[in-house]
């Protein structure tokens, strides 16, 4: 019997060894080197990442990042946790209300942006909206213009999200000892201070899970970026994402897009051991 289970790990281990971490780790070996994909790659040390520091895209595509997971991850977390404690309370039409909420991540990214992108169009709904209230002035080029593309992709990106964090918490929210918030209200405290003194210290193993989950998904996403605008205008959306696939399979320079998706593996790896080691200490 152990050898049957020891085969049926082994499976899926080479698996994931062949599919995971060989491409993982052949991910920094080409970071190391110059190539085109056509014959054998060229060692050139940290050359490309001495590039790194000197490239403007990467540097605008750095900011870009930043932004992002600010944006995506603040206000993904603030409104997935508000409509949580909204819809935690059984009520009349509380689980249509869910599953609505919760509906756009049925949708492929791709799907997501796509169809945000007709409606930024310039005859499409935002602009005619605007439109109808008396604020014309205000319809531009969404996508087209460099000041507000990042920030329509954003919300597209937080509208596929807050589902997906507002199940998280209402899945913590269960797991919370109303006892104590009953106990908090007869001693006289507020709805804010009972959510937050009481509620929020029984959430910290979910903040944990939607942090990790949040900045990675902040750091890989492209998708939504490449459906919409493929970092334009004038890189102006470019996330390291988009600039690493466009380096790679665009411009065909593998080696300078190995060591872009290393760096986006370093920052993860950052925030989240940061965090994590910061949140096991404070437990």
């Amino acid at each position: 019997m152990p050898s049957v289970v020891w085969f049926f790990l082994l499976i899926p281990l080479a698996v994931e060894l062949a599919w995971v971490f060989w491409p993982a780790i052949n991910s920094f070996w080409l970071s190391l080197t110059r190539w085109n994909g056509i014959g054998d790659p060229e060692f050139i040390g940290i050359g490309n990442f001495e590039r790194l520091l000197s490239d403007p895209i990467f540097g605008q595509a750095i900011l870009n990042n930043v932004i992002w997971v600010i944006g995506f991850g603040g206000f993904s977390v603030i409104v997935g946790l508000s409509l949580a404690v909204a819809l935690n309370k059984p009520r009349r039409g509380v689980g249509f209300y869910r599953s609505a909420i919760y509906l756009p991540m049925v949708f492929s990214l791709a799907v997501t942006g796509l169809f945000w992108r007709v409606i930024y169009q310039p005859d499409g709904a935002v602009n005619a909206f605007l439109g109808s209230i008396g604020l014309g002035s205000l319809e531009t080029q969404w996508l087209a213009n460099p000041d507000t593309a990042l920030y329509a992709v954003l919300v597209a990106a937080v509208w596929r999200q807050v589902g997906y964090i507002m199940v998280l918490y209402l899945a913590g929210l269960k797991g919370v000892d109303p006892t104590l918030e009953e106990a908090a209200a007869v001693d006289g405290a507020s709805p804010w201070q009972r959510f937050w003194r009481i509620v929020m210290p029984q959430l910290s193993g979910v903040n944990s899970v939607v942090f990790a989950v949040t900045v990675i998904d902040s750091l890989r996403t492209f998708d939504i970026v490449w459906a919409m605008t493929r970092g334009g205008p004038y890189n102006s959306t470019q996330l390291l994402s988009t600039y690493m696939y466009q380096t790679s399979f665009t411009v065909l320079d593998l080696g300078y897009g190995s060591a872009i998706a290393v760096v986006i593996f370093a920052l993860a790896i950052v925030f989240i051991i940061t965090y994590l080691a910061r949140a096991a200490k404070e437990d």
